[in-house]
Parts: C-alpha cells; sequence; structure tokens
C-alpha cells in the first residue's frame, strides 16, 4: 500500500528534477531558438511556438524575434554632388530571416544593431554624394513640371530655369536599401524597409536653399497673377462687346417697333381719311387751331385761306 503510494511522489519528484534541470523549455510566439550543445549549434532553428525538450545540462536555448525589428540611425552630415551639406536622418526596419546564420555571424542584436549602423551609414552616404541637392530633398517632377509650364521663358525673359528630378528622394531611398540590402544576407538578416525620416541643411546652405524656394514661388506668383490679369482684361472685353451687341439688337428692334407703328399710324390715317376726307381735314384744321392758337398769337389770314374758312363758318352759325 505504502508502495503505491509513494510511486505518484516518484513521478512527480523526477518531473521536477527534469524540469529544473531544463530539459524542457518553451518556444513563445515571436521568437524563434537555435540550440547549442557546447556551444556548436545543434539542428535547424526552431520557429514554431510550444513546448520543447532538449538535453539537460549539455545543450543550451538561445532565443531571437522573429517579428519586424526597428533600427533607428544617428544623423549624419553629408555633402551632395554640388557641394551642399545636409544632414540626414534614416530609420529601417529588419528582421531575422534565419536565426542559425545569425546566431553563428553576430550573436546577438546588440551587435547587429552595431552593423546596420555601418552598413546603412554607408550607403546613404555612397548615394546621397552621388546626387544633387535636389534629387534628395524632392520626391518627383509632378509639381515642377507645372511650374516649368508656368515658368516657360518668353525669348528674352530673364529668369534661372527650375532643375528637373531625375531620380527623387523616393528612389535614391529605394536606391539605399538595395545597396543596403546586398550586404546583410551574410548575417541572416533581411532588411523590410529603409526611410529618410529627415533632411536638414546645414546653417550656411539653409539660407541659399530658402532664398531660392522663394525666389521660385514669387516667379510662379507673378506668372499667375500676370495671366490673371490677362484673364480678367479678356473678359472684360468679352463683356464689353456682348454689352454692345445687346444694346445693338435692342436698339433695331426698338426701331422696327417705331417703324411697325409709325406704318400702322399712317394707315389708319390714310383709311380715315378716305372714308371721309372732309371730317379728316376738318380735325386736321381743329388740331392746327389748339396747337398754334393761344392768347399771345395773333393771326393774319387771307379770306381764301382754309383756317379763315372754319372760322368765318363758325361765325355764321353764331349768328
Amino acid at each position: 500500500m505504502k508502495f503505491k503510494i509513494l510511486i505518484p511522489l516518484i513521478i512527480v519528484v523526477i518531473l521536477v528534477v527534469i524540469f529544473a534541470s531544463g530539459a524542457f523549455y518553451i518556444v513563445k510566439e515571436g521568437e524563434q531558438v537555435v540550440i547549442t550543445e557546447f556551444g556548436r549549434p545543434v539542428g535547424d532553428p526552431i520557429v514554431n511556438a510550444g513546448l520543447k525538450i532538449k538535453t539537460p545540462f549539455i545543450q543550451q536555448v538561445h532565443r531571437f524575434d522573429k517579428r519586424i525589428l526597428e533600427w533607428d540611425g544617428s544623423p549624419n552630415q553629408i555633402p551632395t554632388k554640388d557641394k551642399k551639406f545636409i544632414w540626414l536622418d534614416t530609420t529601417a526596419r529588419w528582421r531575422i530571416k534565419d536565426a542559425l546564420q545569425f546566431y553563428e555571424a553576430l550573436g546577438t542584436e546588440v551587435l547587429a544593431q552595431s552593423r546596420l549602423d555601418d552598413i546603412i551609414d554607408s550607403a546613404a552616404r555612397d548615394l546621397v554624394t552621388a546626387q544633387l541637392l535636389i534629387e534628395v530633398v524632392r520626391n518627383s517632377n509632378q509639381v515642377l513640371e507645372q511650374d516649368t509650364q508656368i515658368l516657360e521663358d518668353d525669348e528674352g525673359q530673364s529668369g534661372e530655369p527650375l532643375e528637373e528630378i531625375q531620380i527623387g528622394r523616393e528612389k535614391i531611398t529605394q536606391m539605399i536599401r538595395e545597396k543596403a540590402q546586398e550586404a546583410v544576407p551574410q548575417f541572416g538578416i533581411e532588411l523590410v524597409d529603409v526611410q529618410v525620416k529627415r533632411i536638414n541643411y546645414v546653417e550656411e546652405v539653409r539660407q541659399k536653399v530658402f532664398d531660392r524656394m522663394i525666389s521660385e514661388r514669387q516667379r510662379i506668383s507673378e506668372k499667375y497673377k500676370s495671366e490673371g490679369e490677362g484673364e480678367a482684361a479678356n473678359i472684360m472685353g468679352q463683356k464689353q462687346k456682348e454689352l454692345e451687341r445687346i444694346q445693338s439688337e435692342a436698339y433695331k428692334q426698338a426701331e422696327q417697333i417705331k417703324g411697325d407703328a409709325d406704318a400702322q399710324a399712317i394707315q389708319i390715317y390714310a383709311n380715315a381719311h378716305g372714308k371721309d376726307p372732309e371730317f379728316y381735314a376738318f380735325l386736321q384744321t381743329l388740331e392746327t387751331y389748339r396747337k398754334t392758337n393761344t392768347a399771345s398769337t395773333k393771326l393774319i389770314l387771307t379770306t381764301d385761306s382754309e383756317l379763315y374758312k372754319y372760322l368765318k363758318d363758325s361765325q355764321a352759325l353764331k349768328r
């Protein structure tokens, strides 16, 4: 009976001894492990998470991160091809692609960071030194193409032409990553990405660059203003032309309406005269009396005058 009780106890003690001796170990998610025996790697790297077994006391576990890691370099003062110094600050993302190769070549992430300092900084220096400042600062000709078209010099116009970008900052950054990537596979490392975090001009260059930028913007602004004033003058000219056309057509229509009205009036008068010429003559004579006979008017008429005829008839009627 006592023996049966001791068996589970013995098993527990054995398991505790095994665990205490390091026979079991756990590989976490995001980890990869290299097993060494007396300092030499044994087998392939272990990249799958879970509970694993090793030879206690003899074998050792070396853990490395399987996730993407960050590298952040220090700003470096670098001259460009046109002899202008800038401060270049780069950053990168990398990962351990082959843990066994990484362990044999570097051993620790700290040493890897140091090696990346040399590799990426060297690649950045080589490529930036071979390019003009504008290539490092700007990404593309997207805005420059518009500016160049705007500032296309007329014959005799003074002004320094805008510099065009052949490569651009984005392409240079890609070239830095490609150049650095050529040197890192021997360490079991893969460069995922390299980016230029910041570019600063040194003090001697900064003011000249700012002056150049201000000059370019002012030239573009003046060109826009000039084109705007020309367009405004064109619009005003079109407006005046349209106004004169409308006025001309309105005057023409008014004269046509007046002519039609006069023709209708003449026709009405003619019709009235044709129906009773004497009565029409009488009305016209009365209209003449109304317009000419005032308090200050003196009429001298002959006896055969048409005006006298009606006055005489009116006197006869009174008698």
